[in-house]
C-alpha cells in the first residue's frame, strides 16, 4: 500500500518545513505551550490537510512556485485541525491519538482546552493577516462547522433513527468542511476562475467525506494498534456511524441495545457482531468509493502534473486503508 509520506513527495520539502515552522510559530508566543507545541506537532500525523492544500497551490499557481500566502493558508489548516482535535479529545475524554497520550491526558484539562483556544485564536489572526476576505470568510465558517459537528454528534448519542443524510451533514462539519474550504481557498489565493474554486471545493468535501466513512469502517475492522486508540471506542461512545447505520436496516434487534446504551452485560459485544454479520461494512465501503470518485472527476480540468496525480492517487490511497 502507498504510504501518506511518499503519496506527497511533491511536497515533501514543503511539509518539513511547515512542520518548523508550526512549532515556531506556536510555542515562540508562550512558553507553557512549548511542549504541547512539541507534543501536538512533532508527532507522526500524516499532514493530510496541509498536504491536499500545498498540491493544489503547486498545481493551480502560473510559474509552479507557491507564494509565502499559500504556505501560510496550509499552516492555518493544520493548526485549525490540530485545534479541533485537541478540544474533541477532551469532550471524548480519549487517552489516546495516533498511539501516543492526548495532550489533556498529559498536561490536564485545563492546559488542553487553552493550547486548542491559543490554536484556534493565532489560526485566525494569521488568517487576518492573508489580507483576502473570501479567504477568510472561507475559514472562519470551518471554525464554525467544526462546532456545530461536535454539537449534533453529541446531541445524536445512541439515537437509532439517525438517518445516512444526517451522518453525513455531521461528517461534512466534522471532517469535510476543513478540506473542502481549504482546497478551495488555495485556488483562489492563485487567482483561479469561479468553476475551478467550486470544482476544487468539490475534490476536498468528496475526499473529506470519503476519509470520515473509511475511518468509520476501521472502527470495526481495526486494531487498537493500527488505530491509535480502542477499536469501537466510537459505537461505545454512542457516535453511529455508516456501518451502524446500515446495520440496523438489516438487524433491527440492534436498535433495543443502542437505545438502552449498551446497559446489559455483553450488549456491546452483541452490536458490534451484529454490525460485522451484516452488509454494513460492504455498503460503507461502496459509500466511500462514491465520493472519492466524485473527488477525482472535480480535478479533472487541471493541468497534468505531479501535483494533480497525487491528488488522484490521494483518493486511491483513502479506500486502501481499508486492506
Amino acid at each position: 500500500m502507498t504510504s501518506a509520506t511518499s503519496l506527497f513527495y511533491p511536497v515533501e520539502t514543503d511539509l518539513r518545513v511547515l512542520t518548523e515552522n508550526l512549532k515556531k510559530l506556536v510555542s515562540a508566543r508562550h512558553p507553557i505551550l512549548f511542549a504541547a507545541a512539541e507534543h501536538l506537532f512533532g508527532s507522526a500525523g500524516k499532514r493530510l490537510r496541509p498536504a491536499i492544500v500545498l498540491l493544489i497551490s503547486r498545481a493551480t499557481v502560473r510559474d509552479g512556485e507557491i507564494t509565502p500566502r499559500h504556505r501560510r493558508l496550509a499552516e492555518i489548516t493544520e493548526m485549525i485541525h490540530t485545534a479541533s482535535l485537541v478540544h474533541d479529545d477532551v469532550v471524548d475524554e480519549s487517552e489516546l491519538r495516533r498511539g501516543i497520550p492526548t495532550v489533556h491526558s498529559s498536561f490536564g484539562n485545563r492546559v488542553a482546552v487553552l493550547a486548542g483556544d491559543f490554536l484556534f485564536a493565532q489560526s485566525s489572526w494569521y488568517l487576518a493577516n492573508l489580507d483576502n476576505l473570501e479567504v477568510v470568510k472561507l475559514l472562519s465558517e470551518v471554525i464554525m462547522d467544526l462546532a456545530e459537528g461536535e454539537i449534533q454528534q453529541g446531541l445524536n448519542r445512541f439515537d437509532s433513527t439517525l438517518s445516512i443524510e444526517a451522518y453525513l451533514e455531521k461528517s461534512y462539519y466534522k471532517t469535510a468542511s476543513l478540506l473542502a474550504n481549504s482546497a478551495k481557498a488555495a485556488g483562489i489565493l492563485s487567482e483561479v476562475s469561479d468553476d475551478l474554486a467550486l470544482d476544487l471545493y468539490g475534490y476536498g468535501r468528496n475526499i473529506g467525506l470519503a476519509f470520515q466513512v473509511v475511518d468509520d469502517i476501521l472502527d470495526f475492522t481495526g486494531s487498537t494498534e493500527t488505530l491509535g486508540k480502542p477499536a469501537g471506542s466510537d459505537l461505545k461512545s454512542g457516535n453511529l456511524t455508516a456501518p451502524v447505520l446500515f446495520a440496523l436496516e438489516e438487524k433491527p434487534y440492534l436498535e433495543a441495545l443502542i437505545e438502552r446504551e449498551f446497559s446489559e452485560e455483553g450488549d456491546f459485544d452483541q452490536a458490534i457482531a451484529a454490525v460485522k454479520e451484516s452488509k454494513g461494512i460492504e455498503r460503507s465501503r461502496e459509500l466511500a468509493a462514491h465520493h472519492a470518485g466524485l473527488a477525482v472527476q472535480h480535478i479533472s480540468k487541471l493541468p497534468a502534473c505531479e501535483s494533480r496525480q497525487a491528488l488522484i492517487n490521494l483518493a486511491d490511497y483513502v479506500l486502501s486503508r481499508l486492506y
